[in-house]
């Protein structure tokens, strides 16, 4: 279940149609989640869907990838993430969630960036 929360997360920042985006968000978190980094907080569905149409549209043709396999503790989740051009060898973008869960679905997420490149 751990893996699947984790693969559902990466699988609603990737998708580009926003129809099927907004039911990724929803299937992902829990209606009142709150989502926040060094660069964004955010709340609900439709914050964090607007945070991810973001990043879409400054990283055009980025892909998130979970980096290694997720790990959890009692309602606690993380794992670390790359964010690149499809298909690159090596993601410029880095990051670790640390994430609380409710009912199996991600209400708190606290994200932190391990790698930005000065351009981004």
């Amino acid at each position: 279940m751990t893996q699947a929360i984790a693969n559902a997360y990466i699988a609603a920042w990737n998708e580009t149609d926003a129809a099927a985006r907004k039911a990724k968000v929803a299937e992902a978190f829990t209606g009142d989640a709150a989502y926040v980094d060094p660069l964004a907080a955010v709340a609900g569905h439709a914050g964090i869907d607007a945070l991810i149409a973001g990043v879409q549209d400054r990283f055009p043709g980025f892909r998130f990838a979970l980096i290694g396999a997720a790990d959890a503790h009692g309602d606690h989740l993380r794992f670390s993430w790359g964010l690149g051009p499809a298909g690159a060898a090596e993601a410029p973008i880095k990051g670790t969630d640390f994430c609380r869960l409710e009912d199996g679905r991600l209400k708190t997420v606290t994200g932190f960036l391990d790698q930005v490149p000065a351009a981004a």
